[in-house]
């Protein structure tokens, strides 16, 4: 691979944002593929990709190049030469790549590769916390997340089936996908492409989403015709999946403390073919006591540490810190307390995280069953979804039924 000038000064801009600005990754790449139009998709790609590996692999790269933040530019550069070195690439004859002491930096690398935290790039704190909550299982689960997650999609079903959509994504984008067993709606491509960019995705044919994740609204087993509530909805794409499960019969209230991502919910299940959500902002405890015995389905998928999707977004685990943690269960026992009270007698309540931390967890929902608000459910399903067993995104769920 032949390095070019301004690709590798984009990625070191973009850098730049990331560590030294607290910059979202995802949000700064998106932003630096739009500076040139004279970009092709291989030169988007290798922005993308290598500012997301070097985000990945920071700690390890820092530990190799001995630089600290915040970086300097030159430092960037270093970091930069460390990933090239390790890919095998030729560094250039620049000013920036001067002296580069190749032979150091692979023999660092395999020195600190003996070293959990080091070699999986992670900070001291949380390495030793998935050493304490998953035991011997946390090797395999953190070396799981520092690998490149797929792209699955979810199929539709108010506009088009599994078999149809497969057929003209190969057709019409030359995308190719397959089905995945145990997941009725999903499909995974076989390539990374720009879905975004589709026909199929413009009419409202499928929304990118985990496999772990489309088993969240499924544990509902929702019925059209029933009333059921996404308590966290965000930007829909869980009520988006109980509306195609529903068939557009029934009523599905979608609730959520910012109103922003409840606008975009409006549009996407605009796009959708999705007619039977109402929204409603969270801005009073009003709001929630309004709704108290009143829904067939509860679904919660609630606020956490995110730490079982760390494929996707690399830069959250040195953004995330102990304290939030701590905030964070504190938050998931109220949500669990103040929301399960929206279930009416024979109803089901699902609760939800994209972590894979059992205090985020299974130990949420056993004291929530010991608690005065829990004592009238029962636990019908419990489901802890590793990636490195499973090779999806890191998920938590447990339904549960209100007795009569």
């Amino acid at each position: 691979m032949r390095l070019h000038r301004n690709l590798v000064f984009a990625v070191i801009d973009t850098l730049d944002q990331v560590f030294n600005q607290g910059k979202y990754a995802d949000k700064e790449i998106s932003k630096t593929l739009k500076k040139d139009a004279r970009w092709g998709s291989r030169d988007r790609g290798f922005i993308a990709e290598t500012t997301y590996d070097i985000v990945r692999w920071k700690r390890l790269y820092e530990e190799i190049a001995e630089v600290k933040a915040p970086y300097s530019r030159a430092n960037l550069f270093r970091l930069f030469t460390v990933w090239a070195t390790l890919k095998g690439i030729e560094i250039p004859d620049w000013k920036q790549f001067e002296d580069t002491p190749t032979r150091r930096i692979k023999g660092k690398f395999d020195e600190y590769s003996k070293i959990r935290k080091l070699k999986n790039s992670i900070p001291d704190w949380l390495d030793h916390l998935g050493k304490e909550e998953l035991g011997e299982k946390w090797d395999a689960e953190i070396e799981a997340l520092n690998e490149e997650a797929p792209v699955i999609l979810r199929v539709n079903t108010l506009q088009t089936d599994k078999k149809t959509l497969q057929s003209k994504l190969e057709r019409e984008d030359e995308i190719a996908t397959k089905f995945l067993d145990d997941y009725p709606d999903a499909l995974q491509l076989l390539n990374r492409a720009d879905v975004f960019k589709t026909k199929s995705f413009k009419e409202g044919f499928f929304e990118v989403q985990d496999a772990s994740s489309q088993k969240v609204a499924k544990a509902t087993k929702v019925k059209p015709g029933m009333r059921a509530i996404d308590t966290c909805a965000g930007a829909g794409g869980k009520t988006l999946h109980l509306a195609a499960m529903m068939e557009n019969k029934g009523q599905i209230i979608a609730l959520d403390i910012y109103s922003n991502k409840l606008k975009e919910l409006k549009r996407r299940a605009k796009r959708a073919g999705a007619h039977n959500i109402e929204t409603r902002t969270i801005d009073s405890t009003k709001v929630i006591k309004k709704l108290h015995d009143n829904a067939d389905v509860v679904m919660i998928d609630a606020p956490c540490s995110g730490l079982g999707v760390l494929r996707r977004n690399p830069d959250a685990k040195w953004k995330l810190q102990p304290e939030f943690l701590d905030e964070i269960r504190k938050i998931q026992k109220e949500i669990l307390h103040s929301y399960s009270k929206m279930v009416k007698k024979g109803g089901i309540l699902v609760y939800a995280t994209c972590s894979i931390l059992p205090s985020e967890n299974e130990k949420q929902v056993e004291k929530f069953l010991a608690s005065d608000e829990g004592k009238d459910f029962e636990l019908q399903k419990e489901e802890s979804i590793l990636v490195s067993e499973t090779g999806h995104d890191g998920f938590y769920l447990a339904r549960m039924k209100r007795l009569s």
